[in-house]
Order: structure tokens, then sequence, then C-alpha cells
């Protein structure tokens, strides 16, 4: 087969995911977009190279070259970008207020249908909040709880840069043990520390809230232990979170001390590796560093 037609068909099936994507906001899509696109870049450069006769190697060692480099360049480009955000005003562990905007949830048919499937399965909505990241993007979120209050259902929604919006949950409970069962499908990277009470599954596959429903249920029936209900409002436990996860990932060399920061950066440069680590992982496989 001419590698060409291969070429063609990666380009087509490239275009065609794009498109799907604008209205799905897909994670998994997204996914099978990086190979994709490594495939065009990696083919394409292989045939420019034979066609205009500037190397005599083998057309599959062209294209495994390319693609190594292809590699490379989203290499620098992650750590890059790692770094600006190290050296950044953006918060990491933002702070999360009341949002009486109302504009929790966003007018999207596949998200109302969402939102109409939490309430068939008895979750309540508790409050909704948000976080300023910046002054033109807010993070929203809209916090449920089951109808015992045993399972608290945080909901984020993603804005992304071709204007569809993602949404992605995370569902935790608490048991008389003192631990805490988070189970989510959030698929931006972290790499860093949780507490050592946490145990944390994150499912970036995992777009179907009733499978990470299931998920989230058979890891506490597995556990063995008394689930606790909710008691603390959202906000203050959010807000209570993102101050012991700051603390936590000072005091275990994630981010950099407070007196260090402005001259070096938030993020240490171990924190830079696992979060670069992260973004490979992620982006191309789809998994999540285990932290249960």
């Amino acid at each position: 087969m001419d590698p060409r037609y291969v070429l063609f068909a990666f380009i087509i099936a490239s275009l065609v995911v794009v498109q799907l994507n604008l209205r799905l906001a897909s994670p998994v899509l997204a996914i099978l977009n990086r190979w994709l696109r490594a495939g065009v870049i990696s083919l394409g450069l292989a045939a420019l190279f034979q066609d205009l006769e500037w190397s005599d190697r083998p057309y599959p060692v062209l294209v495994l070259v390319f693609a190594l480099l292809w590699m490379l360049a989203e290499t620098i480009y992650n750590w890059l970008a790692i770094n600006a955000l190290s050296l950044s005003p953006l918060p990491l562990f933002p702070k999360f207020t009341v949002n009486r905007g109302g504009d929790e949830w966003p007018t999207n048919p596949r998200l109302l249908k969402t939102r109409d499937w939490l309430r068939a399965e008895g979750f309540k909505l508790v409050q909704s909040l948000k976080a300023e990241i910046s002054p033109a993007h807010q993070l929203r979120v809209s916090v449920y709880q089951d109808a015992d209050a045993r399972i608290r259902l945080q909901v984020t929604f993603l804005p992304q840069a071709n204007g569809a919006v993602s949404l992605c949950a995370s569902l935790s409970s608490h048991t008389a043990a003192g631990r805490r069962y988070v189970t989510d499908n959030l698929y931006l990277p972290f790499g860093g520390f949780y507490p050592e009470s946490w145990h944390v599954l994150r499912n970036p596959w995992c777009r179907s809230l009733a499978s990470l429903l299931r998920r989230h249920r058979d890891r506490l029936a597995r556990s063995g232990e008394l689930v606790l209900p909710w008691t603390t409002e959202p906000l203050s436990d959010l807000n209570e979170q993102q101050q012991d996860l700051e603390r936590i990932n000072t005091e275990l060399g994630f981010l950099q001390p407070r007196a260090l920061r402005e001259e070096h950066g938030k993020i240490t440069h171990e924190g830079r590796y696992r979060v670069w680590k992260e973004i490979f992982t992620l982006g191309y496989l789809g998994r999540s560093a285990r932290y249960e």
C-alpha cells in the first residue's frame, strides 16, 4: 500500500475527530487526536523528505525518526509551559467562594442530560462554588450529595480553547476511621501528593457518571469501613482541602517554600518533572498516577 494513502487516512480521521470534539469536549477523543496528529506529522515529513530526495533512508526509518523528534518537541513545549505556570501568578490551589451568579450549570443539552440523571439518581444540589483562576477565567463547581449524604459529588466544568465545555466529576466519602475515598475522572495533570488518609483513584477514561458512581460504591463496599454522612458544608471542606494540599506538597518538596517562590517559582524541579511525566501519560495513554 502506498504510504500516502495511510497519511491521507490519518489526516481525514484527525479532522473528523476534531469536529466531533468541538461538540463533545471528550478527553478520550483528544487523546486519539494526539496520536493521529503525531502520525500525520511523522508520516508527512517522512514523505516530504523522500519526495525531495533529502534522505535515502527507508521510509519506516524516517517515520520513526520524525515521530521521536515530534515527541521531543512536545516535551520541550510542555516543560516550558510548566516553567511558565510555576513562575506565573496563577494559583495552583485557588480559594473557592459561593457562586451566586446563577450560571452554575452550562445551558448545553448534553450537560443538562447529566443534571437530569443526577436528579433521577437522588443526588441533590448542596452548593455552587467558583474560584478565580485569572481575571478572565473562573472555575465553576457544583456540589451534590446522595440521599443519605454519604457520597458527595463534585462536578467541575472545564472550558476548552475551542469554546466547548468538558465535565469532570469527583466522588468522595469519608469513614469513621478518618479515611477519605475519592474516585474521579479528572484528566488534568496533578503530579503532587495527597494526604496519607486519602485513597484516590483517578479514571480519566471513564466519562460515564453511572460507571464512576458504581466504581466508587464498589470501593466503599470492599473497604468494609463505616461511611459517615457529610456534615460540613462543601465550601469550607473544599477550601480546607486546598490548604492541606498546599501545605503537604510544600512539606514533601513538590512546591517551593513561600519565601522562595518569587525568585524560583512555585514548583520545585522534582515537582516539574512529576507534572511533565503525568502530562505525557495522560495525554497519550489516558493514565494517571495511582494514589491509592
